[in-house]
C-alpha cells in the first residue's frame, strides 16, 4: 500500500503490476487524489472504484461533525456522560437494519431532547441512505447513489452539503462501485492492519528482510520458501 506521505504517481514501479492489461480490470482507493492521479498514469486500462468502506466514513464523519457541532450549540461543551446526544452517539453509528426497537426509541428520545433544530437527524438520515447504498442489490444501489449525488450538496446542513460536494467530485468513482460487482480492497486493508498491528508490537524492524519475513509470518504464509 501507498504512504500519503509518498509520491504514488511517480513512485510506482511497472513490475508490481500484472503485466496482462486484461488483469487490470479495476482499482480501489479512497477519496485522496494522490492514488487517484497514480492509477490514472500508471494503470491507465483499470478502472478506478471508489471504496465502500471509505465512502461510508465519509458519511459518517459528517455526521458526527454535526452532532458535536449542535452539542456544542446546545450546552457549550463536548459530550458528557448524560448529554442527551452524547448518550445516543454509538447507536448513531450503527446501520438501521442492525438497530433493535429499543435502540430506535433511544435515538428518537435523544434527538427530540438534543437536536431542536434537526440538523442531527438530517445528517443520520443522509449518513443511512449513503450507508444503505452498499447493502442493497446493485441495481437499487446505483438508484440510491444517484439520488445521493443529486440531493446532498444541497443539503441545509452544512457538514453534509460538504460531503455532497465530495462526492460529486468523485462521482465516476463512486458509481464505478456498482459496475463492477462490488470492487473492493478490503482484503488489502485487511492485511495492511495485520501488518500494523505486529510492527507495533515489534517497535519497528531495523533490518527490512527480517521485517518482510516476519510479515509474511503474521499474514499466514507459513509456507513461503523463504521461512522454510
Amino acid at each position: 500500500m501507498l504512504s500519503r506521505r509518498q509520491q504514488p504517481g511517480r513512485d510506482l514501479e511497472a513490475d508490481r503490476f500484472p503485466p496482462d492489461p486484461a488483469a487490470r480490470r479495476w482499482a480501489t482507493l479512497d477519496p485522496f487524489r494522490g492514488y487517484s492521479n497514480a492509477i490514472r498514469d500508471e494503470l491507465e486500462d483499470a478502472t478506478a472504484v471508489l471504496d465502500a468502506f471509505h465512502v461510508v466514513r465519509l458519511g459518517l464523519t459528517a455526521m458526527e461533525q454535526t452532532r458535536r457541532r449542535v452539542q456544542q450549540e446546545q450546552l457549550g461543551h463536548r459530550g458528557r456522560k448524560h448529554d442527551p446526544l452524547y448518550r445516543i452517539r454509538n447507536a448513531l453509528r450503527a446501520g438501521a437494519d442492525k438497530l433493535t426497537a429499543r435502540q430506535i426509541s433511544r435515538i428518537e428520545a435523544g434527538l427530540q431532547a438534543g437536536d431542536p433544530d434537526f440538523e442531527v437527524t438530517v445528517a443520520w438520515r443522509c449518513y443511512q441512505q449513503l450507508r444503505s447504498a452498499f447493502t442493497t442489490s446493485l441495481v437499487d444501489g446505483k438508484k440510491i447513489a444517484l439520488a445521493v449525488l443529486d440531493s446532498f450538496h444541497t443539503c441545509p446542513v452544512a457538514e453534509i452539503a460538504r460531503l455532497g460536494r465530495t462526492l460529486r467530485a468523485w462521482r465516476d468513482q463512486f458509481l464505478a462501485y456498482f459496475s463492477t460487482g462490488r470492487a473492493s480492497n478490503g482484503g488489502t486493508e485487511a492485511i495492511n492492519g495485520i501488518i500494523e498491528l505486529h510492527r507495533r508490537i515489534a517497535r519497528g524492524f531495523r533490518n527490512p528482510r527480517n521485517y518482510r519475513l516476519r510479515m509474511i509470518l503474521a499474514a499466514g504464509r507459513l509456507t513461503h520458501p523463504n521461512l522454510r
